[in-house]
């Protein structure tokens, strides 16, 4: 088989990475987790951080229940408290009751996710509400010297995490202000990137301007049917963009390869509090198909509570979640049933591909009799690039065939409910794609 040209832009090694772990998490705990707020002011005593029971194994026990493949740690959110013994600020764990002063929870996080089997990654936010030297100079310097920290300190990390939030009213050291910044130059970010590709090759970026992953535009569970894993970077920055639509859709005619990412709370806030309660199970099965079902990957936000523990109520919505998705995906009704030039679709094998002839192209899977169908997945072969616009599947059903789903775009992968339904062979059509398509995997899900 020849190998196909590559069209468009492609991923790197640790995009595609990223792209086949799909689910992981987040962990928002901080002082924000004791003193009921979701953004601290600043001014909170290192002593309101005191989870006495605090287990990260736990933590990634519940990650492994609901099948996150990875978790991500807000080492230090807005309020500025570093839950690490870093030596840039006073205001970290060292001056909590915390493991009596000598925590790192950092360590016991990144420890727990390795020895559990599953990737591990940091935030740690630009925006600090505490320090003093916040909107001057000298803060950037701190800033950059508690990513070297985290960079240089823990191992090897999945995913860096920088978010938009950039300045305004804050305790800084006392002086109780609004403070505001330029959050294009302030940070200079160019630099600090450099500093993490330096020293976490292998970790993706993310941010509303990547550089490796892109923000869905919302925090509700979602992104566009239409999602195009490549955009056009003029636009974009962190915390800007200059059009909403390409933030969630991409571009048609990207020119770099930046796929989303869409981040969401298990509970209404993102850190805990007691009288917020989980999604469903059945709530995030719906958020599993509107976003890894539309080719994003799913970031799942797990809030401990004052214990330092993920609630046993949110385990059993996430056990419960992974049920459902392994219950629809758990049988494949055409594993192994393409013949010829077609055989690599249904190989189970998402390394090998499929190239079809043309722009628009027709295949046709027997099932071996009549079967009940209630979904399926559909993927491009990635590191080609993205090139279908356009598909449709068909049921054969009594010799007739049914229009059972309709798409735009597929990229990493596509996942449709199609409701249940009887018959006896699959037809796959290309309606429109920027150059033939090249496909790794079709599965058709029984009902």
């Amino acid at each position: 088989m020849s190998i196909p040209t590559p069209h468009g832009p492609v991923p790197s090694p640790r995009q595609l990475a990223w792209h086949r772990r799909e689910m992981y998490g987040f962990v928002h705990l901080t002082v924000n987790t004791f003193t009921d707020r979701e953004w601290g002011y600043g001014d909170e005593p290192e002593s309101a951080f005191a989870p006495d029971q605090l287990d990260c194994t736990q933590w990634v026990a519940a990650a492994k229940a609901g099948g996150l493949k990875g978790l991500i740690l807000t080492a230090k959110h807005h309020d500025g408290f570093c839950l690490w013994p870093t030596a840039t600020t006073t205001h970290n764990i060292t001056r909590s009751p915390f493991r009596d002063g000598k925590g790192d929870l950092v360590r016991e996080f990144v420890d727990a996710c390795r020895a559990g089997g599953i990737a591990c990654g940091l935030y740690c936010s630009p925006w600090d509400r505490n320090h003093p030297a916040y909107g001057t100079p000298a803060y950037v310097e701190v800033f950059h010297a508690q990513w070297r920290e985290l960079l240089s300190n823990y191992g090897p990390l999945c995913e860096l995490w920088f978010d938009g939030a950039n300045g305004g009213d804050g305790f800084y050291g006392g002086a109780r202000e609004k403070r505001s910044i330029d959050h294009l130059t302030y940070y200079r970010l160019d630099d600090l990137w450099a500093m993490c590709r330096h020293l976490q090759p292998e970790a993706c970026m993310f941010s509303d301007a990547g550089p490796d992953l892109r923000w869905c535009g919302n925090e509700g569970g979602f992104t566009s049917s239409t999602c195009w894993s490549k955009v056009r970077p003029e636009g974009f920055a962190p915390g800007k963009v200059d059009s909403q639509q390409r933030l969630v859709e991409g571009d048609e005619d990207g020119s770099i390869w930046r796929p989303v990412e869409v981040d969401v709370s298990i509970r209404p806030g993102w850190f805990w509090h007691q009288h917020e309660r989980a999604r469903s199970s059945e709530n995030l099965f719906r958020t599993w198909l509107a976003s890894v079902g539309r080719g994003a990957g799913l970031n799942l936000n797990l809030a401990p509570d004052k214990r330092g523990l993920i609630p046993e109520s949110d385990v059993v919505e996430l056990a419960r979640f992974r049920g459902l998705v392994e219950g629809f995906t758990a049988v494949d009704l055409v594993r192994g049933r393409a013949t010829g030039e077609h055989a690599p679709l249904t190989d189970g094998d998402r390394d090998t591909f499929w190239a079809a002839p043309a722009a628009t192209a027709d295949l046709v899977i027997e099932l071996g009799g009549a079967k009940e169908i209630a979904g399926l997945r559909l993927e491009e072969a990635i590191r080609f690039g993205q090139r279908v616009q356009a598909f449709a599947v068909d049921v054969r059903a009594c010799g007739a065939w049914y229009e059972v789903a309709r798409g735009t775009t597929i990229g990493a992968q596509r996942i449709l409910q199609t409701g249940n339904m009887h018959g006896d062979a699959i037809r796959l059509r290309i309606l429109a794609s920027q150059a033939p398509a090249v496909l790794a995997r079709l599965m058709v899900y029984a009902g």
